[in-house]
């Protein structure tokens, strides 16, 4: 279809986009350095701590923070690290995976609040970073793109829990299909995801974590390896573009699964040097 440009009708409508940036930036629009420019976070509880709400206010575990807010999640401890400004746009959603999928913890049946899968998570931030023209402008540079529950435990499905068994290995590649693809379509908007990989199951206390949350499952070593190994075989060789860091080596948890203000300090260090070194 051909695109037919009426000055009468474009510049108007480019005005008032260059005045509502006028109003809430302060001065004239212009592309700040790359190290200044706002942060995308996709993910699951790693990245925030905050279970989603749905419109009738009905949320997984009742919308009970990580920890009952007590808790340093990375797009927190982003905003934190003093080398970077603290633009982040945190779209993550405690207890995410990376399709969209209902509650049913603790069950039986599995209508406690929704989860936003992360190809509209990541769909929300560049929204939020974007300027409406054709193409679109878009102030964003990364999008950090964190692990997700995926095949990980018995809640990670969107089934009754007594239904829902570990992955196959088909499934498991067909996970990270769905993380390969998310940063695929950020860097088709000229942004570069930045990926973690999972921490060692050494750093974890999985069996503790099925008791406190009333999993009926959760993975144990064999299978987290085969998930880990899996995960971090694909992402470090099948997206060119995107980066792949270990942010997590060496975590500490309190509670099992979750790291520790320590280890989340040390993980926003490890990316914001990269972005910082790297602009």
């Amino acid at each position: 279809m051909k695109r037919i440009h009426n000055n009468a009708l474009t510049k108007p409508l480019t005005n008032a986009i260059l005045s509502f940036s006028l109003i809430f930036s302060g001065g004239a629009y212009s592309t700040p350095a790359d190290v200044d420019k706002p942060i995308i976070i996709v993910g699951a509880s790693f990245a925030s701590a905050s279970f989603p709400f749905n419109d009738a206010l009905e949320a997984p575990l009742g919308g009970v923070a990580v920890n009952l807010g007590a808790y340093l999640s990375f797009g927190n401890a982003l905003i934190k690290d003093p080398r970077l400004p603290g633009y982040v746009i945190n779209e993550a959603q405690a207890g995410a995976t990376t399709f969209d999928h209902p509650g049913c913890n603790p069950g039986p049946g599995c209508d406690n609040g929704n989860w936003e899968g992360y190809e509209k998570q990541l769909y929300k931030g560049l929204k939020r970073v974007s300027i409406p023209l054709y193409p679109p402008i878009s102030t964003a540079k990364y999008a950090v793109i964190t692990i997700a529950n995926d095949c990980l435990h018995s809640d990670a499905f969107g089934i009754p829990q007594d239904q829902a068994v570990p992955c196959s290995m088909n499934e498991i590649n067909a996970y990270i299909d769905r993380l390969l693809n998310v940063g695929q379509q950020a860097l088709n908007a000229g942004i570069t995801p930045i990926f973690d990989i999972y921490p060692h199951y050494s750093s974890l206390n999985l069996s503790r974590v099925a008791a406190q949350f009333g999993l009926l499952w959760i993975a144990d070593e064999a299978y987290y390896n085969q998930l880990r190994n899996t995960h971090l075989t694909r992402m470090t060789s099948e997206l060119p573009g995107a980066i792949v860091m270990d942010i997590w080596a060496d975590m500490e948890t309190d509670d099992g699964i979750h790291p520790n203000e320590k280890s989340m300090r040390k993980a926003a260090a490890m990316i914001s040097n990269f972005i910082f070194h790297n602009n």
